[in-house]
């Protein structure tokens, strides 16, 4: 049986949904016309007001923004509330160092948390479950979002966050959760790990797991599924829409329904900027229709991917979008964590070092391996192993504290990383996807 946290919403029809978004786009034109002067010089540039904007049939005349414009405008800049009124911020990494940091009002909080009600009601979730939330907690959205939600649909919440395996096992199995949320990555390595203390998928309680933060492939959720013993669900979202929640899957599993009633989904084309029609394969691009402390206009996803009306056995009524096939810029997921190489080049540079350098990602059973060679300059180049083993010790520290995550550093001689006539291949991931 289907089960649905807002069947009123999740099920409305097409005439239902259209008018909810109309109503709460021209308002949130208004709200960032009259509250966030970043935003309104960018409508001005392009000879717009909020009296252009009246219904979603005038969303393509809106400027977009992007990644860059949410790093010129940090840290205040995008806020759509005074102060005063923002409850909590969430951050992710940006692409040279500066963060992107969201700002939430209560309104905003109920919201998300309602978003992620529907996706753990989606995956089978009722009051009667108890939900584990394996994500990690803090400035990272995942732990947040799905706790909230978890709260809201009214699961008995086991607030984990990630880590200490032996610590999600014991209360996987003395609490009898049956809904497991985290990375993909990371319910693999479960699975390896029940295996080992000798239990099978029968000895574990769990029926579904909600898996975001990271690409996977239907290998990966297949081999999950057996490991586990449950159903595998994916979810969708971004900081900067609010987290996890965005949209998620039903257990027909043929893509992710988008919470329209929140977010309105459009596909352009990365170089034209244009609309795509239904079906068409592209960037995605999101308004966050009433988010109020951090309001997002056309926001530009960099995701690839395709959108579909088509009906839905489940009975949601939801676009749905497909698994995402690729990024328009170069930014990696690497257990969990956006890696851009220019964080990576702006800390080579600062130690000395010249631009030269690969980074190589693969999968190693059910992690990411991640590996960095930068090439010495001639002036630093020796055969004295300490003195190499030292320089990248400290490379290993400064690459943590600008990604939040550790890499593998092995420095290799001058001019021995191939050049390119063309644009340089920075990465290789060997990781599979698709």
């Amino acid at each position: 049986m289907e089960h649905y946290y807002q069947p009123e919403i999740e099920c409305a029809s097409r005439e239902e949904i259209i008018k909810i978004q109309n109503e709460k786009l021209v308002k949130q034109v208004r709200h960032v016309w009259d509250n966030v002067p970043y935003y309104r010089k960018k409508m001005e540039e392009k000879g717009v007001t909020p009296d252009d904007v009246k219904s979603i049939d005038d969303l393509y005349k809106l400027p977009f923004l992007s990644k860059d414009d949410l790093r010129e405008s940090y840290p205040f800049g995008m806020m759509g509330v005074p102060q005063k009124d923002v409850v909590r911020i969430h951050s992710t990494s940006g692409t040279t160092g500066k963060r992107v940091v969201a700002f939430y009002n209560q309104h905003d909080i109920d919201l998300w948390e309602d978003c992620c009600a529907r996706a753990i009601a989606a995956a089978g979730g009722t009051k009667e479950d108890v939900c584990q939330v394996s994500y990690g907690f803090g400035l990272f959205t995942g732990g947040a979002g799905l706790n909230g939600g978890s709260h809201k649909l009214g699961c008995m919440t086991v607030p984990t966050s990630s880590g200490n395996t032996d610590r999600q096992i014991m209360f996987l199995r003395d609490l009898n959760a049956t809904i497991i949320c985290c990375t993909p990555s990371y319910a693999a390595f479960l699975g390896e790990s029940l295996k080992e203390m000798g239990l099978t998928p029968d000895e574990i309680p769990l029926k579904a797991g909600i898996f975001g933060a990271e690409a996977w492939s239907e290998e990966m959720r297949r081999d999950i599924e057996k490991t586990l013993g449950i159903k595998a669900y994916d979810i969708y979202g971004l900081t900067e829409l609010s987290g996890p929640g965005v949209s998620f899957e039903c257990s027909a599993q043929q893509g992710m329904h988008v919470n329209e009633d929140h977010f309105i989904a459009e596909i352009i084309d990365p170089d034209t900027e244009e609309v795509l029609p239904e079906g068409a394969v592209g960037e995605l691009v999101f308004t966050a229709v009433d988010k109020e402390a951090f309001p997002m206009i056309r926001y530009r996803t960099h995701d690839v991917c395709s959108l579909t009306r088509e009906p839905c056995s489940c009975g949601r009524t939801h676009v749905r979008m497909t698994r995402l096939m690729g990024r328009t810029d170069d930014m990696l997921i690497i257990r969990g964590v956006n890696v851009f190489p220019s964080q990576i080049e702006t800390v080579l540079l600062n130690e000395g070092y010249a631009a030269n350098y690969l980074i190589l990602v693969d999968r190693v059973g059910t992690t990411d391996s991640f590996e960095i060679q930068v090439e010495m300059t001639p002036e630093m180049f020796t055969d004295n192993v300490g003195e190499v083993a030292e320089r990248q010790k400290n490379l290993v520290e400064k690459l943590k504290s600008m990604l939040g995550l550790r890499a593998k550093v092995t420095l290799v001689a001058p001019k021995s990383i191939a050049r390119s006539e063309g644009k340089a291949v920075r990465v290789i991931d060997k990781r599979k996807f698709f």
